[in-house]
């Protein structure tokens, strides 16, 4: 069964539908990348898929085992984010809260998984550092570390290379195309297609027109083919 099946999902905030009719599923192993216009809805579905936000209709089911605590997520950061006055090993630790539960301290398991993952994303040597001071690379990977604290099945990430330059935009996508070998199951929101066409294994494309397929099928659908000619053109976002 797949991990997460999405089944004629509609999405909306303050009585505006955003989009309708969403049907895809996500199997163990995939990296699925999400696509589309600006305002298309991406970062409302991820926040639906976490259930941080209801849906206006249809369903999200669960597989394979898989609990809602056990996604890991890293979202888009505001400024105030960005500023925030906690060392590097709390915020990375902050990551086995859900399975902590209601415990006001983390066993020693949650303190070397939370070691293990710093070691994994190469940031052992900033755990005494404010996170505040780090570079906007640093910071994404004191975030993904946090994020796979939290699961060892599936990550969502949104946009987790904006405003990044481009050697460490690489960095961080060769990071997550290794954690996807290693047996991670990656949806990423992505306006950069490109990457997403290099690195997926399935692209869903959610807009005027929705698509979902493998990166093969996109490329060769007339979504893929607009939508990667607009890009090109500079004209999507």
């Amino acid at each position: 069964m797949a991990l997460i099946t999405v089944q004629d999902l509609a999405l909306g905030y303050d009585s505006r539908m955003i989009v309708e009719g969403l049907n895809f599923s996500v199997n163990a192993g995939d990296y699925l990348c999400v696509v589309g216009e600006n305002g298309s809805g991406k970062t409302t579905l991820i926040k639906t898929l976490l259930h941080l936000q209801e849906p206006v209709s249809g369903r999200i089911l669960m597989g394979d085992g898989l609990k809602k605590n056990e996604i890991g997520y890293l979202p888009q950061q505001t400024e105030a984010q960005r500023d925030f006055p906690a060392s590097v090993w709390e915020i990375v630790l902050s990551g086995c809260q859900g399975r902590s539960g209601w415990r006001p301290f983390y066993h020693k398991e949650e303190k070397k998984l939370a070691e293990e993952n710093m070691e994994r994303m190469g940031i052992a040597d900033l755990r005494d550092r404010c996170y505040r001071e780090l570079s906007g690379g640093q910071q994404q990977r004191v975030l993904l570390a946090r994020a796979l604290c939290a699961t060892r099945k599936v990550l969502l990430l949104d946009e987790p290379v904006s405003g990044l330059d481009p050697k460490v935009t690489a960095e961080m996508y060769s990071l997550i195309a290794e954690l996807n070998k290693e047996g991670v199951t990656v949806i990423m929101v992505s306006h950069d297609i490109a990457a997403a066409v290099r690195y997926a294994s399935h692209i869903l494309h959610i807009g005027s027109v929705l698509f979902f397929g493998t990166r093969k099928e996109y490329l060769e659908s007339d979504a893929g083919k607009v939508f990667l000619s607009r890009q090109k053109d500079g004209k999507a976002q």
